[in-house]
């Protein structure tokens, strides 16, 4: 599927796509830190990946979804856009994954965290491990649809709401990171390892 496709689908079809506004401050930071190795958790469609690679041409990506359907579309996106030879589709569930990883020693420069956001916390330290010093940590909607801003959440968001913010408050307070919260869309936070 073409990226322009995907992009219209997700107006009719409310596809769970990178906003524009957070998909412009992406392909800026890619620019500026120009990265080798990217780790992408939450493929979907492989939209966002397309776009990583688009933005950095001589990079790689290893990207992760755990629904088989999204991924044979996303297979698809990446030989329509013609970057399949540098994206490397893992299909499995993303903790399973990012612990597989870690084991063989791989080191990104770049991640794009997208995922099940109440497991942002659980993925963490791991990411920590992943990620190069120098590089950079993105986690798209943070913000949880307004919800992590609220005192009183319902019980029906109230787990993912507080995992987000514990995720955002181990960052912020951790002295491996510099990070910033943009209050864009759905919310992105940016995080630079910095030892």
């Amino acid at each position: 599927m073409k990226l322009n496709q995907i992009k219209n689908l997700s107006k009719t079809e409310y596809l769970p796509i990178i906003r524009p506004e957070s998909e412009e401050v992406l392909c800026s930071l890619l620019r500026q830190n120009n990265p080798q190795k990217i780790l992408e958790i939450g493929t979907f469609y492989g939209y966002s990946g397309t776009v990583m690679l688009l933005c950095c041409p001589e990079a790689k990506l290893c990207t992760i979804e755990k629904n088989q359907e999204n991924a044979l579309v996303a297979k698809q996106t990446f030989i329509d856009e013609g970057v399949s030879e540098r994206a490397n589709l893992i299909v499995d569930d993303a903790m399973n994954a990012i612990l597989n990883l870690e084991e063989c020693g791989e080191k990104f420069d770049f991640i794009f965290l997208d995922g099940a956001k109440g497991q942002y916390i659980k993925y963490l330290p791991h990411l920590k491990m992943l990620l190069n010093n120098g590089g950079v940590l993105v986690a798209d909607d943070v913000s949880f649809h307004g919800y992590v801003a609220q005192e009183n959440v319902g019980h029906k968001h109230r787990t993912i709401v507080n995992n987000l913010k514990k995720f955002m408050q181990e960052i912020e307070n951790s002295p491996e990171f510099e990070s910033k919260l943009l209050d864009i869309e759905d919310g992105l936070l940016i995080a630079k390892k910095i030892k």
